[in-house]
């Protein structure tokens, strides 16, 4: 007896320290993880959090009750700025009273102007998904939850041409809402949306999926301008299109606030971010449309990784079949993409596609429309492959394309002041940064950094051609390393300036006094 008892200890103890070992791991490795990752090791290890699948008669009672709670109200502060006497203010303009400048051209109190919308926690420490509409001109960000907890919050990544944007608290614990599976969406299906619309607290709507793959061009001037593509454009490389449409339709109720909110199946698995209404009037006439999770899943992790999107790209231009354009070349095909140019030294030109091709499938499914292929690609990163088909004097070829990487463009950034919070200032600033390698400080000869990932249109760091790729090492005195250095660092923010200092090369130090307007 006593021998079992002994053997009976020693698995126990030895299961409790595995356990425990695990579980250590599991929290160092939590972080490095994407967020559907972090979601899989949470419902692992919180399995009652499960839903059950609605049968018989649609009854969304178990979804709604599980989703609303990670559902989030957010609340935008943006400043409209202009002067005395009419024109556009700069962060200079506070120059002009420190030292004397003429009291005529001082600008204006900036008025404050507010707008909201809603947004998805991802993870239970403060992941957030939304609309980059919602944010991208926000000085000051709060998020608010159905239990009226208030967090204010900043900005991990913007992008406009899918519309998404990751935003992060500082919390822990917070309720979820469970990533799905987009491709498996069918058209007829029972969906909620969940929101917070027209200054409503949360509210949830249901309706159908009416549509998958809509294009409603909102996305990007530049389908106004050119022929639709994906990829590079002329000689030079310049994108033609990258805006990335490729909307879930549905007519659940939506409408403005519900931008950013959650598009979830009758299990409560979150399907889509809703992002637009089709509507004369500004207000639900019908029809509204979401981002798919699995395009958002793929941007929401570069985000958090790299602080901005790694786009891979086919490397041509094409325009879609229609009537008149088999007419004119004589085409057989009702479907496919037709290739219109090939970039010299892209992923098609190396893979011998050609002018006059048809693209007719991408990893072996049909391309009906532009969005087919858009979307696919956009869930794939610079040296990825994947599958292409096309078909040349009315034979079908299969090509395996590696991905190249986009130009690099100038990103820009947000501008913002001083008797704020630090997290408001970091949005201002108009930034993303990750951590610097330890092989690159060493290059460098720092021991400490953060790169500059993107810069935000109209923000601090833009006006002051802060460019990508510099690697900061102080905020107002202070080594940074990360994101939430950088917006601890920037609470010692004195008289409206924060003090920056980088390093672009070794050898050389960059050291920036950027003022910050309210």
């Amino acid at each position: 007896m006593k021998k079992i008892g002994v053997s009976l200890l020693t698995a126990v103890l030895g299961g409790a320290v595995a356990v425990g070992g695990y579980k250590l791991f599991e929290d160092k490795q939590f972080g490095n993880m994407t967020l559907e990752e972090q979601q899989k090791v949470y419902y692992a290890n919180n399995p009652g959090n499960e839903i059950m699948s609605s049968t018989g008669n649609p009854d969304f009672t178990q979804a709604a009750a599980a989703v609303s709670p990670g559902v989030v109200h957010i609340k935008v502060t943006m400043t409209a700025r202009g002067s005395q006497r009419g024109g556009g203010g700069s962060p200079f303009d506070m120059f002009e009273e420190f030292f004397g400048m003429p009291q005529q051209r001082r600008q204006a109190q900036p008025r404050q102007a507010q707008a909201s919308g809603s947004g998805v926690i991802l993870t239970p420490d403060g992941y957030i998904v939304t609309n980059n509409h919602v944010v991208e001109n926000a000085d000051k960000i709060e998020v608010q939850l159905t239990d009226k907890r208030t967090f204010e919050a900043k900005v991990i990544g913007r992008d406009p041409n899918t519309d998404l944007a990751l935003l992060k608290v500082s919390a822990t614990n917070l309720p979820m809402v469970r990533m799905g599976d987009s491709d498996n969406v069918q058209i007829g299906e029972w969906v909620l949306a969940v929101g917070y619309p027209l200054s409503l607290q949360s509210t949830v709507t249901a309706g159908i999926v009416s549509a998958k793959g809509r294009q409603i061009g909102i996305l990007g001037d530049s389908q106004q301008q050119q022929p639709r593509g994906y990829g590079y454009g002329d000689e030079d490389q310049q994108i033609i299109n990258t805006a990335i449409e490729s909307f879930i339709q549905t007519d659940a109720v939506i409408n403005k606030g519900n931008s950013g909110g959650a598009l979830v199946n009758a299990r409560g698995e979150l399907i889509g971010i809703n992002s637009a209404i089709a509507s004369p009037t500004g207000v639900y006439a019908g029809y509204g449309f979401a981002i798919p999770i699995n395009l958002a899943k793929k941007v929401l992790d570069d985000f958090k990784e790299f602080g901005s999107v790694k786009r891979g790209f086919i490397g041509v231009t094409f325009t879609e079949i229609s009537e008149a354009l088999r007419k004119d070349k004589g085409i057989d095909d009702i479907n496919g993409l037709y290739v219109q140019n090939v970039v010299k030294g892209g992923a098609a030109e190396s893979a011998g596609i050609k002018g006059g091709d048809i693209i007719t499938k991408i990893e072996g499914r049909t391309i009906y429309s532009s969005s087919d292929l858009q979307e696919r690609v956009a869930r794939l990163r610079p040296g990825d492959k994947v599958k292409i088909t096309y078909k040349r004097d009315g034979k079908e070829k299969d090509v395996t394309l590696t991905l190249k990487a986009e130009e690099d463009s100038k990103g820009k950034a947000g501008d913002e002041g001083s008797s704020a919070s630090a997290t408001e200032i970091f949005n201002k600033l108009g930034a993303s940064f990750i951590p610097a390698t330890d092989a690159r400080k060493k290059d460098l000869g720092v021991s400490s950094g953060v790169v500059v990932t993107q810069v935000h249109r109209g923000g601090v760091f833009e006006y002051f051609g802060v460019e990508k790729g510099l690697v900061i090492t102080e905020v107002n005195g202070k080594p940074v390393n990360n994101v939430d250095d950088v917006e601890s660092a920037l609470s010692a923010t004195k008289r409206n300036i924060v003090r920056i200092k980088g390093v672009p090369q070794r050898g050389s130090t960059v050291e920036l006094n950027v003022p910050i307007e309210y």
